[in-house]
C-alpha cells in the first residue's frame, strides 16, 4: 500500500466516493431498512442515530465535497530553525499511519471517518456496531469501488466485522500495527476500549452540556436557544442537558412560565432544584448524581443560581467538558464566562447544537474529543495528524 498519496489522488477518491454515494442512494437506504427492521426500539437515542434518510445521505455527500475542497493537512510546516552549525531543522505535520474507530450505530460515520482519515493520509479501521452492519458494509463497498476506480489499494479503508470478544482480542493484541484508537459512543464503550487498548486512545466523550441564562439576557432569545439545544436532536452529544438561570433576572416568574410551557409542549421531562421544584410544582432532582448525567432523551434539569461565578463553578464541576453556553447581552460578562468555563466548545448567545465538525467547517468529524491531548472538540482531518522532524545536515556531529 502506497503511503505517499498525492493531494490530487486523495481528492480524486473523495470525488469518486461522493458520486458513488449519490448513484447508490437507494441501495444505502435499502441496507439501512434491514438494520432498522431488526433493531429494538428501547434505546431512542441509538435508534435516531441508526436511521439513514435522504437528508443524511445529502450530508454524507456534502462532507466528502468539503473534504475534497479543503487544503491537505499533511506536510505543513509547523516550525523551522537554522542551527548555528548550518543544519536546517523543520517540523512538519505527518499522518499517524493507521487509525481505528469503534462506533455505535451512525452509518454516516462510515463515510465521514473514512474521508477524514484518507484525506489526512491515514489508513482507517472501521469497527461499527452490529446494529448497523448492513448499512456499514454497503458504504464500505462504495469506498472500495472509489479506491479501485483510482488504482489505489482497498486496504486504505478496512471494515472489522468483529463481535465483542474478537474486538477485545484485537485491542489487546492487534494483528496489524495500530497507531491511534478513537472510541465513539457511550461510556461503557469508552471504558471497554481504554481498559483493553495497547495504543493511544482519544476519547469522544459524553456531552452533559450546560446553558447559563445571565441577568442581562434577552429572554426571548434564551427560550429559543434552550428549546433548540434540548429538542432539535436528543440523540446528539451536543444536545442540552442542564439550564442554570440567574435568580436576579428581570421578571423571573414570567420567563420561567414561558420556558416551562414550551418544554412541556415538546414533551420534555423537567427536573428542578428544590426551590424551583416547589415554586413550579416540578419533579426535584433525586440525587447529586443526576448532575453528572448525559440524558440523550427528552429530559432536562433546570436550577437557580445566584451569580455567574456560581454558574461557572457548577459547569466546571458537573459538565462533561463538551459544550457550554451563556445567554447575555453583556459582552464583558460573556467573555469572562467563555474564558473561565473548561469545555471544548463555549458559546455566547447560540445553541450548543453547533458543536459538530461539519457545522464548524471541518467537513464532518472523526469524533468530538473531550480529552485535552492530542486534540479537543470536533476532530477533523486537520487534527488527525501528528508531526515529524526533518534535519538536513552536511556532516555535522555533536
Amino acid at each position: 500500500m502506497n503511503k505517499n498519496l498525492t493531494t490530487n489522488q486523495k481528492n480524486a477518491v473523495l470525488n469518486s466516493m461522493a458520486k458513488l454515494v449519490e448513484q447508490n442512494r437507494q441501495a444505502i437506504l435499502d441496507a439501512n431498512k434491514m438494520d432498522i427492521e431488526s433493531f429494538a426500539l428501547e434505546d431512542k437515542a441509538m435508534y435516531d442515530r441508526l436511521i439513514v434518510n435522504d437528508s443524511k445521505i445529502d450530508g454524507m455527500i456534502e462532507s466528502l465535497d468539503q473534504l475534497a475542497f479543503q487544503e491537505d493537512p499533511v506536510g505543513k510546516e509547523i516550525f523551522h530553525f537554522n542551527h548555528e552549525n548550518g543544519m536546517k531543522i523543520t517540523n512538519k505535520t505527518a499522518a499517524f499511519g493507521t487509525v481505528m474507530i469503534i462506533y455505535e450505530s451512525r452509518p454516516d460515520v462510515t463515510v465521514e471517518a473514512g474521508g477524514i482519515a484518507f484525506k489526512s493520509g491515514n489508513k482507517i479501521l472501521l469497527k461499527g456496531g452490529k446494529e448497523a452492519i448492513n448499512s456499514n458494509l454497503a458504504i464500505v463497498n462504495l469506498w472500495h469501488l472509489a479506491l479501485e476506480e483510482n488504482n489505489i489499494s482497498k486496504d486504505w479503508v478496512e471494515y472489522l466485522n468483529y463481535n465483542r470478544q474478537k474486538t477485545q482480542e484485537f485491542l489487546i493484541k492487534p494483528t496489524q500495527k495500530v497507531d491511534l484508537i478513537v472510541p465513539r459512543g457511550g461510556e461503557k464503550l469508552i471504558a471497554f476500549v481504554k481498559e483493553n487498548a495497547t495504543c493511544p486512545v482519544i476519547v469522544s466523550g459524553r456531552g452533559n452540556n450546560f446553558i447559563y441564562v445571565h441577568t442581562d439576557a434577552d429572554l426571548d432569545k434564551a427560550i429559543e436557544i434552550i428549546i433548540n439545544a434540548k429538542t432539535a436532536k436528543i440523540s446528539a452529544c451536543n444536545a442540552l442537558d442542564k439550564v442554570l438561570i440567574d435568580s436576579n433576572i428581570h421578571d423571573y416568574s414570567s420567563f420561567m412560565s414561558k420556558l416551562l410551557s414550551r418544554l412541556k409542549d415538546r414533551k420534555v421531562e423537567i427536573l428542578a432544584d428544590e426551590i424551583l421544584a416547589e415554586l413550579y410544582d416540578l419533579k426535584s432532582t433525586p440525587n447529586e448524581g443526576v448532575w453528572y448525567e448525559e440524558f440523550l432523551d427528552y429530559k432536562i434539569l433546570i436550577a437557580m443560581v445566584s451569580s455567574k461565578e456560581v454558574a461557572i463553578e457548577k459547569i466546571n464541576k458537573y459538565g462533561g467538558g463538551h459544550s457550554a453556553g451563556i445567554i447575555t447581552e453583556n459582552k464583558d460578562v460573556a467573555n469572562e464566562f467563555l474564558e473561565s468555563v473548561d469545555s471544548a466548545a463555549v458559546y455566547h448567545n447560540a445553541s450548543t447544537r453547533f458543536s459538530d465538525g461539519f457545522q464548524f467547517g471541518l467537513g464532518g468529524e472523526l469524533a468530538i474529543s473531550t480529552d485535552k491531548l492530542h486534540h479537543r472538540g470536533p476532530m477533523g482531518m486537520q487534527h488527525l495528524v501528528t508531526n515529524k522532524w526533518y534535519i538536513l545536515g552536511d556532516g555535522q556531529i555533536r
